[in-house]
């Protein structure tokens, strides 16, 4: 889905901390700032308007 080398530099934009690759759900999951960001046809939207806010069992579970 997502290169693996995209996704060793890739950070959350608001925490700069690493994301987690969700491929079931397709997402990339940040567990510094809570917010887990779409990827859509392949491609990570790394926009803080566009993430969803995780709720405290999903931030559990990283």
């Amino acid at each position: 889905m997502i290169d693996p080398n995209l996704l060793d530099i890739l950070v959350c934009p608001v925490s700069k901390a690493p994301l987690i690759l969700d491929e079931k759900a397709s997402e990339l999951k940040c567990k510094a700032s809570g917010l887990a960001y779409p990827i859509r046809d392949g491609i990570p939207v790394m926009l803080e308007e566009e993430a969803r806010t995780m709720s405290n069992e999903e931030l559990k579970g990283l």
